[in-house]
């Protein structure tokens, strides 16, 4: 994170645990009352406790093809193989078969992570001893090249779907935090802000999904486009798709937020700060759309992470009917005053108002 945005690692703990809803169950529970000095020290804690029940039910498993020279005929037979072997006076077949192994991506992701989590100073000792036992049975997974991962590729079935939490842990410590040094190495760097923005949105809407499920809407949602002629779908599919981080609904009345987070909340041009322009167009765009009967029942609201930053945006506009504003969320104060910065967004939008 950078110098002028800084946050609770306890308070990352808390996101993660509304933006991936398992750590909230009772293996983790010791978690929450453990203090974190580094966000490396909170991921390598999470993995501990998870894999540690993981290998306990076991790895996951995927067939992965093999080729061998067997006495018995396994799986489909390899003519070139088996015709070099009898050239060289070997009477085995060469066999091309497929075996349930643990060597697989998803394995290999997580014993590179250990790798790396090991070796960092920013993880606590005990923590360290507890992922060397557990690397054990990675014996036989071998290590990834972290940047050939192709993250958006994996996918999570019933078979593999106590790997989502664990996997995406690794995903912020590999892809985030994980850098080449000059010598080609590998070395852990702090968790990046392009990773605190996706931690931020997810967890604010499920936050809401959580506990604010009375609304009639809590979803991250697509606004259409307000045409009013009849145009040609292959124009139309030029338009840009206007998703929303977080649309809520009570009832005839819409927020839609669009949660950011950056090291500087404001932009500055010729000494002066305003909003950035990008965001509030994007925010008035969606509402405008969304809005389409000009009822004035929708809200936009831009929800920055607040910074250090002597003037921060906490603003609310009338524009053309329309309620639009900025406001901070701080996320650097104990988290029940997170949740009640939340949810006094709701109020004043779709409840009070």
């Amino acid at each position: 994170m950078t110098k002028d945005k800084t946050i609770f690692i306890k308070n990352i703990y808390y996101m993660l645990s509304y933006a991936f809803q398992v750590l909230r169950n009772s293996n983790y529970d010791s978690l929450a009352s453990e203090p974190f000095d580094h966000a490396q020290d909170l991921f390598a804690a999470i993995l501990a406790k998870g894999l540690g029940r993981q290998v306990k039910q076991g790895l996951y498993l995927e067939y992965t093809g093999k080729e061998e020279d067997l006495t018995v005929m396994r799986g489909k037979l390899d003519v070139a193989g088996t015709i070099r072997n009898r050239i060289q006076r070997k009477q085995d077949l060469a066999c091309e078969f497929d075996e349930l192994s643990e060597n697989n991506l998803y394995n290999r992701i997580l014993k590179t992570t250990l790798h790396y989590l090991v070796r960092d100073e920013g993880v606590d000792v005990e923590r360290k001893r507890a992922l060397m036992k557990i690397l054990v049975f990675f014996d036989r997974v071998d290590l990834v090249d972290p940047s050939e991962i192709a993250w958006s590729r994996l996918q999570y079935l019933r078979n593999n779907g106590s790997y989502e939490l664990l996997i995406n842990i690794c995903y912020f410590v590999l892809d985030g935090m994980v850098q080449t040094t000059d010598k080609g190495d590998y070395r852990l760097m702090t968790f990046s802000d392009d990773h605190m923005a996706q931690l931020y949105e997810r967890f604010i809407l499920e936050y809401y999904h959580c506990h604010h499920a009375y609304l009639t809407e809590v979803k991250a949602g697509q606004v259409k486009w307000d045409l009013s002629g009849e145009e040609e779908p292959s124009m139309v599919r030029f338009l840009p798709r206007m998703q929303t981080d977080v649309f809520l609904r009570m009832g005839e009345k819409i927020l839609i937020i669009d949660a950011k987070y950056y090291s500087k909340t404001m932009q500055i041009r010729y000494d002066k700060r305003s909003l950035h322009s990008t965001n509030l167009y994007q925010i008035y765009t969606y509402v405008k759309n969304q809005d389409k009967e000009r009822t004035g029942n929708v809200a936009g609201l831009i929800l920055y992470a607040k910074t250090n930053e002597a003037l921060t945006p906490d603003c609310l506009f009338d524009i053309g009917g329309n309620r639009i504003g900025a406001k901070t969320l701080d996320l650097n104060v104990d988290f029940r005053e997170i949740a009640g910065q939340l949810d006094q967004i709701v109020e004043d939008f779709l409840i009070s108002s």
